[in-house]
């Protein structure tokens, strides 16, 4: 590392740490804390480092900030630097997560904090209309796009399953379609210091890293039986973490519809107010899978107590959906500088991005509905619910409103509205 200071690992350590706690304003803003913090304050990592690091997590599958801190820690420590700034990135908000679906199910129903959630969920249904807008501004930036786009919010309005079969389909249109659009792409320096492959060596830790992965789900169906819904919502997110393309954005859609539709896991309403819990935290977004494995188990616990296995819920979803991250991480970190120079992955990578833009508005969409028609009826829709999320969506496209801020207005509102008037 030529032109960065390499701090001790001690030092290191005690970052992830506290980066764990302040790591909130979802993956822009922890992107742009580890950019500041790393590069432009500590001057740990170049630059041009950072920059290859992020390319190569946006093309994976899962939450792209929680691996950009996966991956530089690996870029300053090795595997241990890896794991812990993965694990450390995770874990406050781990914590934080379940005491609050703790209260959640403890204390949900009393109509103070009932109401605080009722102002809660059109706010979320803002922000992920606000996360639609601004993703599709970056990526349908060519007539193709807005085809794929339009497209797989088509197919996943129909078939509420299909969502691993669009991120392919994407994948393959913007290969097949390459030529036609590999102008919208740059060409990709190389570092200058790439690490040295030793292929046996990777195959080694990816195999331990699959095992470590998987283990704990094969526990639970051995324990609790294969069709226990601890071990089903293990079966279901494993499944979900290979194909949440765009982070959780792209899947919330994928999980709500099967979460709530198939499992029948959690209700609507549940799942926007795991979103709105998981948006207070620190941590990726992609924590409100841990909300839904909760509810998920507290619904249906089986022969075990509820807070069991609604906490055995939790953890297992938790593990499943970050375990696959080390994997593609700590196994496929070496080969990053090769991987982002092909231009045609780039232009698969721009074609499935246009494809999370569709699932995305379908989403916002199907969830709007369900909060401000909560009766599936048009003579009876929720006025508050509307202009709650159109003037929450108007403060966060015009005024930049900080999310945290936002969702504690939104609650504030929900319980005047309620309680007061």
């Amino acid at each position: 590392m030529p032109n960065s200071t390499k701090p001790s690992f001690g030092e290191a350590l005690r970052f992830w740490w506290r980066l764990g706690w302040i790591s909130f304003g979802g993956p822009a803003g922890q992107i742009a804390i580890l950019h500041r913090e790393l590069v432009d304050r500590k001057g740990w990592v170049e630059e041009k480092q950072f920059l290859h690091a992020l390319n190569y997590c946006l093309m994976l599958p899962g939450p792209e900030a929680q691996q950009l801190a996966t991956f530089l820690g690996w870029r300053l420590h090795g595997i241990r630097g890896g794991l812990c700034a993965g694990i450390l990135f995770v874990l406050p908000s781990i914590f934080i997560l379940w005491i609050l679906s703790v209260i959640y199910v403890w204390y949900g129903s009393v109509p103070l904090v009932a109401s605080a959630f009722y102002g809660l969920a059109p706010a979320v249904i803002a922000l992920v209309f606000h996360a639609m807008l601004r993703l599709g501004r970056k990526t349908l930036n060519n007539p193709m796009h807005w085809i794929i786009a339009l497209a797989a919010a088509v197919v996943i309005s129909i078939y509420r399953e299909s969502y691993p079969l669009i991120v392919l389909g994407a994948g393959l249109a913007g290969w097949l379609f390459r030529r036609q659009m590999r102008g919208l792409f740059t060409e990709t320096e190389t570092l200058p210091d790439q690490k040295p492959v030793h292929l046996g060596r990777q195959v080694w830790i990816g195999s331990i890293c699959l095992v470590a992965w998987l283990a704990p789900l094969l526990v639970a169906g051995w324990l609790l039986g294969w069709r226990h819904t601890v071990t089903q919502e293990g079966i279901f997110f494993s499944k979900a973490a290979l194909v949440t393309f765009g982070g959780a954005y792209a899947v919330l859609p994928y999980v709500a519809q099967n979460a709530v539709k198939h499992y029948h896991w959690l209700r609507p309403e549940q799942m926007l107010h795991g979103f709105g819990l998981a948006e207070t935290t620190p941590g990726p977004l992609i924590m409100v899978l841990q909300f839904v494995g909760f509810m998920g188990a507290w619904n249906q616990p089986g022969r075990l107590a509820p807070l069991t296995a609604a906490t055995l819920g939790s953890l297992l979803t938790t593990w499943v959906t970050f375990a696959p991250c080390f994997l593609f991480i700590l196994a496929g970190a070496p080969f990053v500088e090769r991987l982002i120079t092909i231009k045609s992955l780039q232009v698969a990578m721009g074609a499935i991005s246009a494809a999370v833009v569709g699932v995305i508005a379908n989403f916002a969409f199907w969830f709007a509905w369900q909060v401000i028609f909560p009766a599936q009826t048009l003579a009876r829709p929720d006025f508050f619910a509307a202009f709650v999320c159109t003037g929450g969506l108007a403060a966060l496209h015009f005024w930049k409103a900080d999310v945290v801020v936002l969702i504690g207005i939104c609650a504030l509102l929900g319980m005047i509205w309620r309680v007061v008037l």
